[in-house]
């Protein structure tokens, strides 16, 4: 059902199944392209590069970052706003302020569309240019395959060293409960020595006065003899 009352065409686009929004969010192409492929405008892809031509960040050229499709929205690299907190983030931009300078044919669904009714050198440049962007799309996964690679290494090295103090820190609790033994020991061998001492002393004490009764007696025995002469 079509209507010219603008409540109503608004109403129609908010309240759209997802297969109709996806068909309506599309954009102007450039000149070139528009001489090149015989079309006016084409829906909007993750990966076309695009130019924007509204508003405050008008004449930025990019990638298509992501597409909203609910809320009829694009995210365009470069093109950031900055929240209270200080984070940044993607600022969602229309697709009706957008005209696209360069389309990505990687998805071959698209590339039969955009062949019908052309002649086949332009299908030729089609493909080739298909090639090469399906080539470039394959180097930057290597390149994110690898640093992930190397970012999972190093997380495993950075688990590996606290691991490896949590078992060093055992030997020295062992340690410790050696220095205790070692007081023990010096604390059992303490009354020890005490106890020999004391036995010495006792002894010492036994033998001294068995000397002072033999110089009694020889006292006596010259006192004795004495008196006999």
């Amino acid at each position: 059902m079509k209507s010219i009352q603008p409540g109503k065409q608004r109403k129609n686009m908010y309240n759209a199944p997802l297969h109709k929004k996806r068909k309506s969010m599309s954009a102007h192409l450039e000149e070139n392209l528009l001489l090149k492929y015989d079309k006016r405008s084409m829906s909007i892809v993750k990966g076309d590069t695009v130019k924007v031509m509204r508003g405050s960040f008008k004449g930025h050229e990019d990638k298509v970052a992501n597409v909203n499709i609910k809320k009829r929205t694009l995210e365009i690299e470069g093109i950031t706003m900055s929240k209270a907190d200080g984070n940044k983030i993607a600022k969602p931009v229309n697709h009706s302020n957008v005209l696209i300078t360069k389309l990505n044919l990687t998805d071959k669904w698209r590339r039969k569309k955009l062949e019908r009714g052309l002649s086949e050198e332009v299908k030729k440049e089609i493909e080739k240019e298909a090639e090469e962007q399906i080539k470039e799309v394959e180097e930057e996964q290597k390149k994110i395959e690898e640093e992930k690679k190397l970012a999972e290494a190093e997380e495993e090295i950075t688990e590996e060293e606290p691991s490896e103090e949590k078992e060093e820190k055992p030997e020295v609790k062992s340690a410790k409960p050696k220095t205790t033994a070692a007081k023990k020991t010096t604390e059992t061998k303490k009354p020890a020595e005490k106890k020999e001492t004391q036995k010495k002393k006792i002894e010492t004490t036994k033998k001294t006065p068995a000397k002072k009764k033999t110089t009694t007696m020889k006292k006596k025995t010259t006192s004795t003899k004495k008196e006999e002469k």
